[in-house]
């Protein structure tokens, strides 16, 4: 009997250190981010901008790109503070000294050595020039007697080619501690041959096949593995422009002491030859670099030539990242931040904000709450418009619960007294489903269509049943704010704002039947949607005319002539202007007599239509106050004088109150709020 065997496939897993930072930090807060965009955007600001802003000053629990930037330049300013540029000069020096005396007591203690030899040796030893590069130079031809003094010479070559070598090769010090003629001579076979390839590749010469070549024969002095040519010249390039700006940071008597030992590296100047070789090739290759920048460091801590240029090339990542985190450049993107240069310099904290940063602003546009419009600025989406309006009304509900008293409930907020009756869902219904109804109906079309019930149903759209509740009162309600350059002046524009997208967002998702009319009156008025009108910037344009917007609330209400018209004005100024019969528009300051006039005349038009009239009045001008009082006493309206961060409340509140019996009450609002998912 032969039994087959069903193998599951073997999982394998790997491990590695955790580089996503903190796993508990708090996720990212899009919401809290939309918020605070928002309030920017209706201050007049574009999303684009706004946007920006948000990421530049980031949250109370979370660094912005601005504190990211301030520990950059401060990490800058610490490099330049900490470090000074003669580490190499200072060791030759040391190291020559030592020389100098070691051959000084081999020649008193050497009672065998030729008087002749000694005094002449003593002589050139006594007339050594004070400069380290010419006392160098000058004992290049010197016949050390002392063993150690000459180690201590040959030790000077040493170490100028390692630090040349290291300029150019990071990490080329280390490799070359202890090395043979034959490490030495590997080292000038390669750079023959890469100066060779670097040259065909200047001539447009060079093919794949070289390059594999070479890294065949010299792969291993090429830790980091490239995989091409230029991806080798980048990192050769960046290094070599760093070598030279460090050059350039020396004071001209150190750059001339340095380029004067530079002769005596490995005891012969062919190591300098090639290095200047190198040096012309890529300069040429990739002039974009900088060749000609230079730092000014001031302080105690001796740094040698390779790693003084590993200095300037973290100075110049960290120039690079403070660009980068600045996102003021043309098409900057939060993506162009380096992470890992970033983790490595600053700390692995800075990196996880910035990830996080960057995090953010993809999901704010992954989520739908920003789009590219199609003339390339970024807007806010209406989702994101929804999501703004429903944080407003949560903190008018708030400011409701707290001045009634009242606790919160989880009322549904019907839109009317229930019948008993149920009917078939329709979209926009808002009354509250009858679960038995609808779980019955799952089960019989489960069982219609062949299924088995008990082993569970599934809910459709056709299944659900709402309760039915009696017919309410349709409103036409047209909402009037003043844009005057005044509101913005005296920090009315962003309460303004607030207010018309609260109240937008509570009409259009539990007031559907209702109709909204925005407008906003300036020199003229006009219809907006609350995309444009939250996106309004104040303008400087004198007027304040009243009476255009009445024209167009009474052309909104006779659009809609079953329903209840609410007419609710937001001013913080009399009326200065009107509109002509020709259409032109007439200005007057004080307010003229026609203009008050035809204003009225407008108002009592819309009183005849059976507008419910409410005039909110910004300022406490005692002129004004008499002005409005007048006006609504005359249309029987009311008039509310709230503080500016009431104003949303207060609008809602009239709203709410306008309606007919059988809509819910003001108080019923902030059960409205509950019980379901704003996010």
């Amino acid at each position: 009997m032969v039994r087959s065997f069903h193998r599951s496939p073997v999982h394998t897993m790997r491990y590695g250190r955790y580089a996503g930072g903190d796993p508990l930090a708090p996720p990212v807060a899009v919401r809290s981010a939309l918020e605070a965009i928002g309030q920017d955007v209706m201050s007049g600001t574009s999303a684009e901008r706004a946007l920006r802003e948000y990421l530049r000053r980031g949250e109370r629990d979370r660094p912005g790109l601005d504190d990211i930037a301030r520990r950059v330049r401060e990490r800058r300013a610490e490099l330049l503070r900490r470090h000074r540029l003669d580490g190499t000069l200072d060791e030759i020096r040391t190291l020559l000294d030592h020389a100098v005396l070691e051959e000084r007591k081999h020649l008193v203690r050497d009672v065998e050595l030729d008087d002749d030899i000694r005094t002449f040796a003593e002589m050139r030893l006594e007339n050594l020039p004070t400069s380290t590069a010419a006392a160098v130079n000058e004992l290049a031809d010197y016949e050390w007697q002392s063993p150690t003094a000459r180690a201590d010479y040959d030790r000077i070559r040493e170490l100028l080619g390692r630090e040349l070598l290291d300029q150019r090769f990071a990490g080329m010090k280390n490799a070359l501690q202890n090395a043979t003629e034959a490490d030495r001579q590997a080292i000038r076979e390669m750079l023959d041959d890469l100066n060779d390839l670097l040259e065909k590749r200047r001539l447009g010469e060079d093919t794949q096949e070289d390059f594999d070549e070479f890294m065949r024969k010299h792969g291993e002095q090429f830790p980091e593995d490239p995989r091409d040519l230029d991806e080798l010249m980048n990192a050769l390039a960046e290094r070599s422009a760093a070598a030279q700006r460090m050059l350039n940071s020396m004071t001209p008597e150190q750059r001339e002491e340095l380029l004067s030992l530079a002769a005596q590296a490995f005891g012969s100047p062919e190591l300098m030859q090639s290095l200047a070789r190198l040096d012309d090739n890529l300069r040429s290759l990739r002039p974009g670099e900088d060749w000609t920048g230079s730092a000014s460091f001031s302080g105690d801590e001796p740094t040698g030539l390779g790693e003084a240029t590993g200095v300037m090339q973290d100075l110049s990542d960290l120039d690079a990242l403070t660009d980068q985190l600045s996102q003021m450049y043309p098409g900057a993107r939060m993506d162009d931040i380096d992470l890992d240069a970033l983790s490595r310099l600053i700390g692995e904290d800075a990196a996880v904000s910035a990830r996080a940063l960057r995090e953010l602003e993809q999901q704010l546009k992954d989520t739908g709450m920003l789009h590219r419009a199609s003339d390339g600025a970024l807007r806010l989406t209406p989702r994101a418009m929804r999501q703004l309006g429903r944080a407003l009304l949560r903190d008018i509900a708030t400011r409701r619960s707290g001045r009634t008293g009242r606790r919160e409930t989880r009322n549904a907020g019907a839109a009317g007294d229930r019948t008993g009756a149920t009917r078939e869902w329709a979209y926009g219904d808002t009354e509250a489903w009858d679960i038995p109804r609808t779980v019955s109906n799952a089960v019989l079309r489960t069982l219609a269509d062949g299924g088995d019930a008990s082993a569970g149903v599934r809910l459709d759209t056709r299944d659900v049943e709402v309760v039915e509740t009696e017919e309410r009162t349709q409103a036409a309600v047209a909402l009037l704010v003043d844009t005057s350059f005044s509101m913005a002046m005296d920090g009315r524009w962003v309460p303004m704002k607030r207010t018309a997208l609260a109240l937008h967002h509570l009409i259009s998702t539990r007031f559907r039947g209702d109709s909204l009319q925005l407008i906003a009156f300036a020199r003229h008025a006009e219809v907006m949607d609350i995309e444009r009108l939250t996106a309004k910037d104040a303008v400087w344009d004198k007027g304040t005319n009243l009476h255009h917007a009445l024209m167009l609330a009474q052309r909104h209400f006779r659009r809609h002539p079953a329903a209840q018209p609410v007419l609710l004005i937001v001013t913080d100024g009399e009326p200065t202007a009107h509109l002509e019969p020709d259409g032109h528009v007439r200005f007057a300051y004080p307010p003229g007599a026609r203009t008050v006039a035809a204003t009225v005349r407008e108002l009592d038009t819309a009183q005849r239509l059976g507008a419910q009239t409410t005039f909110f009045r910004l300022g406490d001008d005692p002129g004004l106050a008499r002005f409005i009082d007048a006006l609504a006493r005359r249309c029987g309206g009311n008039v509310v004088a709230p503080e500016l961060g009431d104003l949303g409340r207060a609008v809602v509140d009239s709203y709410l109150g306008s309606r007919h019996t059988g809509s819910g009450s003001p108080e019923d609002f902030g059960g409205m709020l509950r019980g379901r998912s704003w996010w």
